[in-house]
């Protein structure tokens, strides 16, 4: 095989590729038109859903699957650009794991705004100057991120997506591991890391601030300290790693929520987010989770928060399979309120991917 004519044949190809991507991104903008003339949310996770979904089913190969989806998500990510730039709030400084997840569901070319904490993301967000937020909710070592349930309680924003986060921490410093007199890192992190920490730096003070990226600046103003963070986050505050991956689980993953003000649309791999409070009595819990039995709905997820205006009274916050306009979420739900003191749908969205 002449391998002049086959390079003149990837080119050939690669030309009608562009063509064929700038005529897809001129459709896009037009698109893009029209849901402003009728007033609709430009972003729409569950068409990004449906649209690779409909590739993968329809994939012959060579191309793997995973590529596939890794490549329109980008084609997506820009026609979701030239259709409007969208304001992005997030949780810490620049390199944040948050700032990184929101990076991965919106592009690097939307605007990015830092807020200090979960809250201000939330206020950014119903104050307008942002169109959506990404918050952290859990993550597979620590669990539950409490300050986030508790801003539902009280907020009207609504769970647009979900974004999963393969999360790795490293031990980075301007200087040598034995010089090392004090480590910055969140409160979670630290939670992720400890038997690290325990076993290796037992003597080095353990000092919390609001993210690892707030660890970073202030590892690299100390000579004499460290912090844990993120291979970018060390890049970008000029920190050399100095020690690996030192999380206590290999399979580390965070789930962030991106939030905004209406809810997503049926993608047909969908999930929802409810928020409940029950009457005090024996075997409540129990009554309250029959409508979806009923319904063969598989619930993936409970957890109950104080609600912090009377004592010993809980919300439970549940995740479950389905969209709230499928029948028969619709039908448990309803049933559900019946028993309730009250019921709050936070929100149904596609199904995340690890």
């Amino acid at each position: 095989m002449d391998l002049k004519k086959l390079r003149n044949e990837i080119d050939r190809l690669d030309l009608e590729m562009l063509e064929i991507l700038n005529r897809r991104l001129k459709v896009a903008q037009q698109i893009g038109k029209v849901k402003k003339s009728r007033q609709e949310e430009i972003y729409a996770p569950e068409r990004e859903k449906e649209v690779i979904s409909n590739l993968i089913k329809k994939n012959k190969g060579p191309l793997p699957n995973g590529e596939l989806k890794d490549i329109y998500r980008e084609i997506i990510k820009t026609s979701l650009l030239l259709q409007k730039k969208l304001a992005i709030a997030y949780m810490g400084p620049e390199a944040s794991f948050t700032h990184l997840a929101a990076i991965k569901n919106f592009g690097r070319a939307a605007q990015f705004i830092s807020a200090k904490n979960i809250g201000d993301v939330f206020n950014e967000v119903e104050k307008e100057r942002a169109d959506y937020g990404v918050v952290p909710i859990e993550n597979t070592t620590e669990g539950m991120v409490n300050y986030t349930l508790d801003m539902f309680m009280d907020s009207d924003l609504k769970i647009c997506a979900e974004i999963f986060v393969e999360v790795h921490h490293n031990l980075a410093s301007r200087t040598t591991l034995d010089r090392i007199d004090k480590i910055y890192s969140h409160t979670q992190t630290v939670a992720q890391c400890r038997t690290y920490l325990e076993e290796k730096m037992p003597n080095v003070k353990i000092i919390e601030v609001e993210s690892n990226s707030k660890a970073a600046q202030l590892a690299e103003q100390d000579n004499k300290s460290a912090a844990i963070v993120s291979t970018v986050a060390a890049e970008l505050y000029n920190l050399n790693i100095l020690v690996s991956r030192i999380e206590d689980l290999s399979n580390n993953y965070t789930r962030f929520l991106v939030i905004g003000p209406k809810y997503s649309a049926r993608s047909g791999e969908d999930k929802t987010s409810i928020l409940f409070s029950i009457k005090d009595r024996v075997g409540a819990l129990y009554d309250m989770l029959l409508p979806f039995r009923r319904a063969n709905i598989n619930l993936t997820k409970i957890e109950s928060r104080p609600t912090k205006k009377k004592a010993w009274e809980y919300v439970f916050f549940v995740d479950l399979v389905g969209h709230r306009e499928d029948p028969n979420v619709k039908k448990a739900l309803a049933e559900l309120e019946k028993e309730c003191l009250f019921l709050k749908v936070l929100g149904s969205y596609p199904i995340g991917e690890e």
